[in-house]
């Protein structure tokens, strides 16, 4: 009877038996990082340790299981898995090197960039990050309705760009993504009512 969350799924292997326990009406949900519905085992290139991650990156079948099961409602959260490291961990041989990588602000932009390119559905996503996991943890955000907090973000989904780690705003810069082009981007971030991002004077 107890609650049960499957964390960072990276691979297809985990989906079945993860829908028969959801079929079962167990309490059990699953989430996945963006990394793992963007990138595949190709992007770690020459052994590009920026690329190192804990799970590790899967191959191209993974990757759009895993958006399949985001779709569906077999994965219930999408995560940024933000798991920044210095620069001397990550600037190493690859088997010695760190695993983590920037996620916090990469987590919209890919995630919009996939919904452009029609593998994701908005929706999905949207409850993936927002009412899914404020209910997993009993908190009242993640709707849009009298009473709830106010903590919006507006989005240009149409904005082109180019993701460059030096701009990254984390102490740590270290992100497969560096170089990628990408489709939308936060303009205005609002919580509890006050606007604590705003693109146009950041």
């Amino acid at each position: 009877g107890a609650r049960t969350l499957i964390d960072l799924v990276s691979s297809a292997e985990t989906l079945p038996a993860l829908k028969r326990a959801k079929s079962r009406d167990l309490d059990i949900s699953a989430s996945v990082s963006i990394n793992h519905l963007a990138l595949n085992e190709l992007d770690i290139g020459d052994y590009r340790s920026f690329a190192k991650l804990d799970p590790p990156l899967r191959d191209e079948m993974d990757r759009r299981a895993l958006i399949d099961a985001v779709n569906d409602g077999t994965i219930d959260i999408v995560v940024s898995a933000h798991d920044p490291r210095p620069a001397g961990e990550k600037r190493r041989p690859f088997c010695e090197s760190a695993a983590g990588a920037v996620g916090l602000e990469i987590l919209l932009p890919a995630a919009l960039t996939l919904i452009a390119d029609d593998q994701l559905n908005l929706m999905a996503f949207l409850k993936a990050v927002t009412i899914n996991p404020a209910e997993l943890l009993g908190l009242p955000q993640g709707r849009i309705c009298e009473g709830a907090p106010a903590d919006l973000v507006l989005i240009d989904p149409d904005k082109p760009w180019q993701c460059d780690a030096a701009d990254l705003r984390s102490q740590s810069k270290n992100t497969p993504f560096d170089g990628r082009f990408m489709q939308g981007r936060a303009v205005m971030t609002i919580c509890a009512g006050k606007i604590v991002f705003d693109s146009s004077t950041a």
